[in-house]
């Protein structure tokens, strides 16, 4: 068997937040249930506005007397401003952390036993002076640490990791449909059904209470989703993300994300449904797209 690999993941960033009220802040905020973490265990939430649309994601598990989130490195500015609003008088203490850690993804066979952990979504441990836990929306997805970004590749190597790349852990995501914050959702635009947040773990209708909750139990409950983020194989050169995809004359979706022949795209499912009954082809500019469900979606 081959080695597991580490890719170093710079475009995400982390935030600690701390404070004797740092859980029932964060619980009125986002849209998973901050009581499930713990040591043991991480989850998957999102930040939306009060309509229900979706702002930022992340990543939140425990270390120490800290939340550490795993986000969207070149948006953290604005995700702390935000979460900053509703501190008013809470124990609560908000901090870029990513000076002193940063986020590294561990893929591949064996990559959750290397990093001592079970293969099951969402467990977390204590790991070289960090944090490891496997990606609570999928386990096919790997492992993420966070850890002190000083000596981190050598006690990966140490461990029994090989050096990758963050393209090659993309090409895992994209394969696997998982969408990549902005780049996939657009920002005060999309909802979170539309994106698998539900069968990824990524919301708890049963916690109560967060910011958009009502849209998003709404949509749920009617049955509204006209649309989804679905993986796409092209066959032709990457289309530019939003490129729209096209069906017989006819927009249907856009593009977003995509690398080496594989790519994500927001896409209406009658049209979908179409297709499938015609056999017409989905384009996106000179590339011909082939839609793929994703084994763990509902569509």
């Amino acid at each position: 068997m081959n080695k597991p690999f580490y890719a170093p993941l710079a475009d995400r960033g982390v935030i600690s937040v701390s404070g004797g009220d740092r859980r029932a802040f964060l619980q009125g905020l986002v849209s998973n249930d901050i009581d499930r973490v713990s040591p043991g265990t991480a989850i998957h939430a999102a930040l939306l506005t009060p309509q229900g649309k979706y702002l930022h994601d992340f990543f939140i598990a425990e270390a120490e007397d800290s939340l550490l989130l795993d986000c969207e490195g070149g948006r953290i500015d604005d995700l702390l401003r935000r979460l900053r609003i509703y501190v008013l008088r809470a124990d609560v203490t908000l901090e870029d952390a990513g000076t002193t850690l940063g986020v590294s993804a561990l893929f591949g066979d064996g990559a959750a036993e290397t990093a001592g952990l079970p293969t099951t979504a969402g467990t977390a441990a204590a790991f070289q002076d960090g944090v490891a836990f496997v990606d609570p929306r999928l386990a096919a997805a790997g492992v993420r640490a966070i850890l002190p970004r000083d000596g981190f590749e050598s006690g990966l190597e140490e461990a029994g990791f090989t050096a990758a790349t963050a393209g090659d852990y993309d090409t895992l995501r994209l394969g696997l449909g998982l969408p990549d914050a902005s780049r996939d959702m657009e920002v005060e635009k999309a909802i979170l059904l539309e994106n698998g947040f539900e069968e990824l773990n990524g919301i708890d209708f049963h916690k109560g209470c967060f910011l958009g909750q009502e849209l998003t139990a709404r949509t749920k409950h009617r049955g509204l989703i006209k649309k989804r983020l679905i993986p796409v194989t092209i066959e032709g050169p990457c289309p530019e993300a939003d490129a729209p995809v096209m069906l017989d004359g006819l927009e249907i979706g856009r593009m977003r994300s995509s690398r080496d022949g594989i790519g994500l795209a927001l896409m209406r499912l009658e049209y979908l449904n179409k297709a499938a009954e015609t056999g017409q082809p989905f384009t996106a500019g000179p590339a011909r797209l082939i839609p793929r469900k994703p084994d763990w979606a509902i569509i």
